[in-house]
């Protein structure tokens, strides 16, 4: 009979939110609803060599995946598609994570993505505003799965962009974000130390 602590821990291995050394380690108290953060992989295979090809091409990607199991997963699925090399028959050179050079700076991103619906396949452009790639990538997918109902295996990334010139920004939603007047209101605030009444007659509100 399985108890319930076993069942809890292969389901948040099966939806990607860690090995089971890590659930073991909080004590299978994790709770994930999605998969962990995206990371941005670059992955280099080839077909394997033959007598006919010694030398086979190398193809390299970029793979947006919470890990290298799915970014592998991921590379066999798009050449598979694109140059006709399937697993069996192919090998995986190099994998290693793309760090972001910057990663304390704000960056806009362009993000060309396309992404098969139930009606059929589309293209799409996006903007976001985030610290790297991969978080841009990240908030990508949230956003489909809020507005579109689309999963993570039917999106597809084209391509991202830095954008690092206001001109090519075309969301609006981006672009007011860019401003150099850009005020931010302060709701709720709390009054000083200072300026406080030991003793009121009325409730303290802080919504004014």
């Amino acid at each position: 009979m399985v108890n319930r602590h076993d069942s809890e821990r292969n389901r948040a291995i099966q939806s990607g939110c860690g090995s089971s050394k890590d659930l073991e380690r909080h004590g299978y108290q994790l709770r994930c609803g999605r998969p962990r953060r995206l990371q941005e992989y670059e992955v280099i295979g080839r077909h394997l060599p033959t007598e006919a090809n010694p030398q086979p091409t190398l193809y390299r990607m970029t793979i947006f995946a919470p890990n290298t199991t799915v970014a592998k997963s991921r590379f066999w699925y798009f050449i598979r598609g694109l140059k006709k090399v399937k697993k069996a028959t192919g090998e995986i050179v190099s994998i290693k994570v793309l760090h972001e050079k910057h990663p304390q700076k704000v960056k806009n991103f362009g993000i060309w993505l396309r992404y098969d619906s139930r009606s059929g396949t589309h293209n799409m452009y996006k903007e976001y505003r985030e610290m790297s790639r991969a978080e841009a990538v990240d908030s990508l997918y949230s956003d489909m799965a809020a507005r579109h109902r689309a999963r993570f295996r039917s999106i597809h990334i084209l391509r991202v962009v830095e954008l690092e010139k206001t001109d090519d920004i075309k969301r609006p939603y981006i672009r007011q974000l860019v401003s150099k007047d850009l005020k931010f209101p302060l709701p709720h605030r709390v009054p000083k130390q200072n300026t406080k009444k030991v003793f009121s007659a009325k409730r303290p509100s802080t919504f004014a």
